[in-house]
């Protein structure tokens, strides 16, 4: 009668452990590059479907206010994983050498920077040659703006003035005359303009990456720490993501409801148009289909840190062995989410 009600006990303690490792969650708090805007589908999507949930991870999402802030609050602790500009991650590691939790990419997701040079075309601006002599604008953190000498020296374009404004001002100024071009994120730049009464048609757009300028765009990035003691962690959200991120490629219309339900306000057809733009442009590129999603070209990523160390003129050189860590991606059948090639 002992061994019967010992082995019953045992039994239900066990039960009761097993329930409990079942249900327990590894939080991660995640924070964007940015506003919840179409393309934070990608993020939101894997989170309302419950992937992350059944992956074990209890993942908060949050805005950005830019890629620079994402990874120096990734580094400070306040977050475990981030999205952020890969230029921005460099030039934190560059000058900051001796930080004690410099954050590392583990998963690229914008294969090309969409950092791009928008003119409209009634300035005769049509090619980048065009640029000499003009006056640009954009905010002086701006991506497309930072790595321009990057662009001029491969487009041999010379001298350019440059006006500084805030991000709200900056499609307005072009849109006045105020400056002649911009920098900016493709995706973003056109809509804005178009929301300022400028038709497509009316607009030039030179993205980098067409220019010879190739940049990598927008990674995901996690702690040091995270990564030393749960790399498991890691993983699992890495593979979460993609199967999130598959869904919203087949379906971005479906997917925009996850921005919807974390912001009532977005404008459903803009942000919609917003996440198809930034799929074709960056997310399921050419060069992102040659490389596989998720990985990278280990010669251009070092082409990009030796850029990034002169362009930004960093206290020291970037290190492209220490940017970046895909030891934890899915494997290249997991990876396999980006749509079909548009014909």
């Amino acid at each position: 009668m002992k061994k019967r009600l010992f082995l019953k006990t045992a039994a239900a303690l066990l039960a009761v452990t097993a329930f409990g490792n079942a249900h327990a969650q590894t939080a991660i708090k995640f924070q964007l590059d940015w506003r919840f805007e179409g393309p934070a589908a990608l993020f939101l999507q894997p989170v309302a479907k419950g992937y992350f949930k059944d992956a074990g991870l209890d993942v908060t999402v949050d805005t950005g206010n830019g890629s620079g802030g994402t990874v120096t609050r990734v580094a400070s602790g306040t977050y475990d994983m981030g999205f952020a500009d890969m230029a921005a991650l460099m030039e934190f590691h560059a000058n900051n050498p001796d930080a004690p939790n410099k954050p590392v990419a583990v998963m690229m997701v914008y294969n090309n920077t969409p950092a791009a040079v928008l003119a409209l075309k009634k300035s005769g601006i049509a090619k980048p040659a065009d640029l000499n002599g003009k006056k640009l604008g954009a905010p002086v953190f701006d991506a497309g703006r930072k790595a321009f000498p990057i662009f001029q020296k491969a487009n041999g374009v010379s001298n350019v003035a440059w006006t500084s404004m805030d991000p709200p001002l900056r499609e307005t100024m072009l849109a006045r005359g105020d400056v002649d071009a911009i920098t900016g994120f493709s995706f973003t730049s056109l809509l804005n303009l178009e929301a300022r009464g400028i038709k497509t048609a009316d607009i030039v757009i030179m993205p980098f990456a067409d220019y010879g300028v190739k940049l990598y765009g927008n990674a995901i990035v996690a702690s040091p720490k995270l990564i030393k003691e749960n790399p498991a962690a890691v993983k699992a959200f890495l593979l979460a993501f993609a199967k999130g991120a598959k869904d919203v490629m087949a379906n971005p219309v479906a997917s925009i409801e996850s921005v919807k339900a974390r912001d009532g306000l977005i404008n459903v057809p803009l942000e919609t148009r917003r996440l198809q733009l930034a799929i074709d442009s960056v997310i399921a590129s050419p060069d992102a289909r040659k490389e596989g999603f998720g990985q990278i070209n280990p010669g251009r990523m070092s082409l990009m840190a030796s850029q990034v160390s002169d362009t930004y003129e960093t206290k020291t050189r970037v290190n492209p062995t220490t940017v970046w860590d895909g030891s934890m991606l899915p494997s290249a059948a997991e990876l396999n989410v980006l749509p079909p090639a548009k014909k």
